[in-house]
């Protein structure tokens, strides 16, 4: 998509533009791949037109003003195309953020990313840890949090989601093998996150018990198939790879989430029906043998689910409190 949209920008490329490339990529992007394609006119950047690198800083599910609040990093190819982004971008930013070069600003990009996915990662490893110890991994990180200093709180769910803390991270794992360099921590993370979905699949099974292999498929109701929290994009969620498991096991199941009435078709799981949300009602929810906690909506009538669930598996803690019915997940 990026070279696509350089090579349209190509063929409209005039004298005296900026281009400036915001996606999230790997360092050296903008000179490598950007560069010869504008240039191929036989226009040159610093002198015909200019190149610059400026990442998106989206929180999404956050306020649409909070973008008015959020310093903008922009790097060029060289520096009058810096100092030209710097000032296309103070003219709408807080705060920009000038630095040396175009690589400089793709690789904090990355590591904005990779900071986050690393931090997930470990405590997601905490949780399974914790777990075998019969520790809560909520009230650990409630009682790690008082301490005003050194920790930074970062809160375990069921695998990684959305289009860039699970992806982008193997930008630079990929470019680091070009320069003969192993990003073991990052490869290691990664490998963390994929397990997710099997752990909570597992503890789904154990809290069914002897409900498998009876003659009746036990039915399940998944709450929550967006990424995060209050938002309505399923993109590389976790929930699809739980539902492709529990499905193997001939479980029953069916998903309920506000912002998404049904789970599209996904190519990297075929064998996932296209579902659709079911209502929240207290009726339904008493039908199911458990109900798993993937995404916790605030939308969500938790008090509803509480009251009439018979299992549930809650993979965001969003159930504090010790319970017969309640398993960690």
């Amino acid at each position: 998509y990026v070279e696509e949209t350089a090579r349209q920008i190509r063929d409209t490329l005039r004298e005296g533009q900026l281009v400036v490339l915001e996606s999230t990529t790997y360092p050296g992007t903008a000179r490598e791949v950007i560069l010869p394609l504008l240039e191929s006119t036989g226009l040159k950047c610093g002198e015909h037109f200019y190149l610059a690198y400026s990442p998106e800083r989206e929180n999404p599910g956050a306020a649409l003003d909070s973008a008015s609040t959020i310093p903008k990093i922009v790097g060029g190819l060289d520096s009058v195309s810096g100092d030209l982004a710097e000032a296309l971008y103070g003219q709408v930013a807080p705060q920009v953020v000038r630095v040396s070069r175009a690589s400089v600003a793709e690789a904090a990009k990355l590591t904005e990313n990779i900071f986050r996915a690393t931090n997930i990662s470990l405590v997601n490893e905490l949780k399974m840890v914790f777990d075998g110890m019969g520790i809560d991994i909520w009230e650990v990180l409630d009682a790690a949090s008082t301490k005003p200093f050194g920790f930074i709180r970062f809160d375990p769910g069921p695998g990684l989601g959305g289009h860039c803390i699970p992806i982008d991270r193997f930008y630079l794992a990929a470019r680091a093998k070009q320069y003969g360099m192993e990003a073991r921590m990052i490869e290691l993370a990664g490998e963390i996150n994929t397990e997710m979905p099997g752990f909570v699949v597992d503890k789904t099974l154990e809290g069914l018990g002897g409900k498998l292999g009876d003659g009746e498929r036990p039915k399940v109701l998944i709450l929550g198939l967006a990424y995060k929290r209050d938002v309505d994009d399923p993109r590389e969620s976790h929930v699809f790879e739980i539902l492709s498991q529990l499905l193997s096991r001939e479980v029953d199941v069916s998903c309920h989430d506000p912002y998404i009435l049904r789970l599209p078709a996904m190519r990297s799981w075929p064998d996932i029906p296209v579902l659709e949300s079911v209502p929240l009602e207290a009726a339904l929810v008493l039908g199911f043998e458990a109900i798993v906690v993937v995404t916790d909506h605030e939308a969500i009538d938790w008090d509803l689910v509480w009251e009439n669930a018979r299992l549930i598996i809650d993979t965001r803690g969003v159930f504090r409190r010790q319970d017969s019915r309640l398993i960690r997940a």
